[in-house]
């Protein structure tokens, strides 16, 4: 296999031909990424806040560079072989991406990450020798996008609360109920829902995964608006949906297996992508601003800086676990929470360098556009389980404290129903 630094070296060779370099700012990073005030695409946003025409737009734009790189031989890097990747590591991957910063490229997409981070390896650990032919390929190479139909109003960070129906009918499932916060549902083709088949058992046994049809009779996904002005969240209503015993991934009762698996995947992939304000954008800013030199906004910088390292510790760490063990362990959940916890801090030191610039549209470039940035940091404080359910994780499972009460852990999901209406 060829090594990572020769991999780097001839990925970039190639992006220097086909892609033009971000302007170098003289910034603290390693890579000296950075860019020059007023020059190109202002964006730090969080969660997007577009038109479906726009998000499709910028879909198309990513799957065509996916493309692209496919045929170059820097696509689909660790993917299988048999799903039209290169079968090389994770590292390689992480290369390649670290690279792309550099460069002028299409922005990544919450919905490219969920279809081929999250579902498209949960349907190649889970599902049948059928599914995994007709999904894998599909989901890892972005023909087709798939969102996750997880959170109920009644379950949020208590996944295996959800109330959602499975009701089995011959060679099909009836599904009845109502998911939330799904990220982009509207530009979706597919869910992957987490449903009840079985409420006469304690409620984390009685749960099965289902790939939905969006497009299905039955199914209704309305928007949700969100204080940053946008609605990349939606509620998804499933009426009577009708959906084959084909399409349902893993045993019957392995829900939960499943979903902790994609939550696994969620967790480890947190903060990879180009979303939200980087420690590149905060010193530009401060230096637009002449703040640069001030001395409480150098030791802002520079602890922005340091968890920025630190994360990128982290996730290594966890890189190679799950190299060695096939799990990235607790590591996820770590990452997950440094990761927000920097979207945070940036959010600060970005606020107080900018005040009521902050809050009133100026026309000017990089200013107020820092307040999608500030706006959509605290929702991922909740997506991907929440900041304390991962660190009931880490508590539990690396530092070994004793564990939440759970009183639930023997009682049915039904008996649970009736306790909560008494």
């Amino acid at each position: 296999m060829e090594s990572v630094a020769e991999f780097r070296e001839r990925a970039r060779a190639w992006l220097d031909g086909r892609a033009p370099k971000r302007t170098a700012a003289d910034t603290l990073t390693d890579t000296g990424a950075g860019r020059e005030w007023g020059q190109g695409e202002f964006s730090v946003v969080v969660f997007h806040d577009a038109s479906d025409a726009d998000e499709l737009a910028l879909l198309d734009a990513y799957r065509e560079w996916h493309r692209e790189k496919v045929a170059a031989g820097f696509g689909a890097i660790h993917i299988s072989p048999e799903f039209g990747g290169l079968g090389l590591t994770k590292a390689h991957d992480a290369a390649i991406k670290e690279l792309e910063l550099q460069y002028e490229v299409p922005r990544d997409h919450e919905l490219i990450s969920v279809t081929s981070k999250l579902i498209a390896p949960t349907i190649e650990e889970y599902g049948t020798p059928e599914q995994r032919a007709e999904w894998c390929r599909s989901f890892f190479q972005l023909e087709q996008f798939c969102c996750q139909l997880f959170s109920e109003p009644g379950a949020g960070s208590d996944l295996a609360g959800l109330s959602c129906k499975a009701v089995r009918d011959g060679d099909e499932w009836v599904l009845e109920g109502q998911k939330v916060w799904t990220s982009t549902a509207r530009i979706s083709q597919y869910g992957f829902a987490i449903c009840r088949h079985d409420p006469d058992v304690p409620k984390h046994a009685g749960m099965t995964a289902f790939l939905v049809p969006l497009d299905a009779p039955g199914v209704e996904v309305r928007p949700i608006k969100q204080m940053s002005g946008g609605a990349s969240f939606n509620e998804v209503f499933l009426s009577g949906v009708r959906v084959p015993d084909a399409l349902r991934v893993g045993d019957v009762g392995a829900g939960w297996k499943v979903a902790l698996t994609v939550l696994g995947h969620e967790r480890a992939t947190s903060g990879s992508g180009r979303r939200g304000g980087s420690f590149d954008d905060v010193v530009m800013l401060a230096r637009h601003l002449d703040r640069a030199d001030d001395p409480i906004v150098r030791q802002q910088l520079a602890s922005v800086y340091t968890s920025g390292k630190v994360r990128d510790w982290t996730k290594a760490r966890s890189a190679a676990s799950a190299k060695a063990t096939g799990s990235s362990g607790p590591g996820g959940s770590l990452g997950k929470l440094l990761w927000t916890q920097a979207l945070t801090e940036i959010s600060d030191v970005v606020s107080g360098l900018l005040g009521a610039s902050l809050t009133a549209d100026t026309g000017e470039w990089g200013t107020f556009g820092w307040n999608e940035h500030v706006l959509g940091a605290p929702g991922y404080r909740i997506a991907g389980g929440s900041d304390e359910i991962q660190r009931n994780i880490v508590g539990e499972r690396v530092l070994g404290l004793p564990g939440e009460p759970r009183v639930d852990r023997d009682i049915t999901f039904a008996e649970l129903a009736r306790q909560s209406r008494t």
